[in-house]
């Protein structure tokens, strides 16, 4: 027994050493994050399909799902049936401008006529062979002919404009209907779930079959190709660090072993505060600590949660 009690005692300032120094392993520890999108719905409606499982790795714009577009489909068509339906109101110039253009070639034959009329009138008054009643008669007929034709050619520049002012009024009512088609168009297009980044399915909380509302979550989703260290330092440690400078992390890899990973500083908190209960800084004493990111290429073994420690270099 006094043997062992000699040897206990004799080691025991090995020991305190090691644990020293096992203590001193890391500068800082904190736990991985990876910054998480939540995939919601756009659309209320039937989900029709939704391809994905936790864990499928998608890649960014891909179509992993459709809503039930139907509705806005008949939506649509109904839209597109009003536009049609507006163009039907319109009224057609042409054949009344046809009916006054053939009256105005009639009556401009009629005047080319009373013409020839005068000027043989004219000769035969010189002749003594009719009287200037008749040519009196002519040129009154002249005047009114061209007046008829000055009205006809009013009526039509009337009817145009009249025509023209009630089928704008009509069609203008077809520009909001339009917008509204390209509203509803660009709401089909959203009828299509589409992946918003590269990354991993963490979490899916919709199933297809399933009706969902605008704005639903359906998956949750994370790039872990690069997973950020949230871990803390004390004042005292501020200016030992900088952004973008490399150091050096450390993962348990079994009870005695570590993987380490080299990191890069990406975000230093400027404001102060006080130790999260589930951290342990280097200096156990320390209230206030500042919150610092690192972010680590993921080889895959590193998840969500798990616990890990820096060392600076």
């Amino acid at each position: 027994m006094k043997i062992l009690k000699f040897l206990y005692v004799s080691m025991l300032p090995a020991i305190l050493a090691g644990c020293n120094l096992n203590n001193k392993v890391s500068d800082a520890s904190g736990t991985f994050e990876a910054d998480e999108v939540i995939v919601s719905s756009e659309l209320p409606g039937k989900i029709l399909s939704l391809n994905i499982e936790e864990g499928s790795v998608l890649a960014k714009d891909s179509v992993v799902g459709v809503i039930d577009s139907v509705p806005l489909e008949l939506q649509k068509a109904q839209v597109e049936a009003t536009i049609n339906s507006l163009y039907q109101k319109t009224m057609d110039v042409r054949p009344q401008l046809i009916l006054l253009q053939d009256q105005i070639a009639v009556q401009k034959a009629q005047l080319n006529n009373a013409f020839h009329e005068k000027a043989r009138t004219e000769r035969l008054i010189k002749a003594d062979a009719a009287t200037t009643k008749q040519l009196d008669d002519l040129n009154t007929q002249i005047v009114v002919l061209q007046k008829q034709i000055t009205v006809s050619e009013q009526q039509i520049k009337v009817q145009q404009t009249t025509t023209g002012t009630q089928n704008s009024s009509i069609l203008s009512e077809s520009t909001p209907l339009h917008k509204s088609v390209e509203q509803i168009e660009d709401q089909l297009r959203r009828a299509n779930i589409s992946n918003p980044i590269n990354g991993t399915v963490l979490t899916k909380y919709a199933m297809a079959g399933e009706v969902t509302s605008a704005g639903k979550a359906l998956y949750k989703i994370a790039d872990l190709s690069v997973i950020t260290l949230r871990a803390y330092i004390t004042g005292t440690q501020l200016s030992q660090v900088r952004l973008n400078q490399q150091v050096k992390v450390l993962v348990d890899s079994n009870a005695t072993k570590y993987r380490e990973y080299t990191g890069v500083i990406t975000w230093i908190s400027d404001k102060a505060e006080f130790t999260p209960k589930t951290i342990q800084t280097k200096d156990e004493r320390a209230n206030l600590v500042y919150a610092i990111k690192i972010h680590v290429k993921n080889d895959g073994y590193l998840k969500i949660g798990m616990y890990g420690e820096i060392k600076f270099k």
